[in-house]
């Protein structure tokens, strides 16, 4: 009997939510199901990639950290609680991020004395600016500093990356990950006049009514911002088909923060 209900939870994976996965999982520890899952998350290892690609492009391709985070992705799984730990979106996107500074320190990209460099760096720009009056460009700051203007771009790029991850990391355990929209002018937006003034836990409540592709599309829009081409390749999908869910997403979250006021 057990054999036979196994069997069927094993056939219709594609039917399946994720979180019905992460339990089946545990219980069977079936390698169809770890590939099912693996290939449901590989967009959040695309989007890291998207967003990080500034800093690690001297020494590593777009295909390596995606490369490397199937396995990331494959190891959490494994580590994964359903039960105990947060979304798993949540979850694996740290440990992506971290794999990707793990990687950059394991190519000797971090350079050294960062920390040294980029004050001086930054008080460059600052005398620079009070003596020009305007904001200096690299080779201004390399003749005054005595730096190698491509060191200088190393030393930002890294910067770039320490406050992606430090920003990341604020984010406490329980924290619901919230989005931005794109222009200050809630006017010209057709998503402003639910956004305005609503509660951040219904609007948590909102985003978790929505399919787990529209939820996707949202992320990458909002959170990654992301545009609708690169979603596509992110999704695999069409572009617009990737506007229709947003355009979905848009109108559910409407009428559900509608429900709520």
């Amino acid at each position: 009997m057990m054999d036979t209900i196994y069997r069927e939870q094993v056939e219709d994976l594609e039917t399946r939510s994720n979180e019905d996965l992460f339990l089946i999982y545990k219980r069977t520890r079936d390698n169809s199901v770890k590939q099912e899952l693996t290939m449901r998350y590989i967009y959040i290892v695309k989007s890291v990639a998207y967003q990080m690609r500034d800093v690690y492009n001297d020494t590593m391709q777009p295909e390596d950290i995606i490369n490397e985070g199937v396995i990331e992705i494959m190891k959490a799984i494994d580590r994964y609680d359903v039960e105990k730990d947060n979304k798993f979106e949540t979850f694996i996107s740290r440990r992506i991020r971290g794999m990707v500074i793990d990687l950059i320190r394991k190519n000797d990209w971090m350079p050294r004395n960062y920390h040294r460099d980029r004050k001086n760096i930054e008080d460059a720009r600052d005398e620079l600016q009070r003596k020009l009056g305007h904001s200096p460009s690299d080779e201004e700051i390399s003749k005054y500093y005595k730096m190698d203007v491509k060191k200088i771009k190393k030393v930002d790029r890294m910067r770039t990356m320490v406050n992606v991850l430090s920003l990341d990391m604020t984010y406490d355990d329980n924290d619901e990950t919230l989005f931005q929209v794109a222009s200050d002018d809630l006017n010209t937006q057709p998503e402003g006049s639910f956004l305005q003034g609503e509660t951040v836990a219904t609007l948590a409540r909102a985003i978790d009514s929505l399919k787990d592709s529209e939820k996707k599309v949202i992320s990458l829009y909002y959170v990654d911002e992301l545009n609708m081409n690169q979603i596509a390749e992110v999704m695999n999908i069409s572009q617009p088909r990737v506007s229709q869910l947003h355009s979905i997403a848009i109108e559910k979250l409407k009428n559900y923060m509608a429900k709520m006021s």
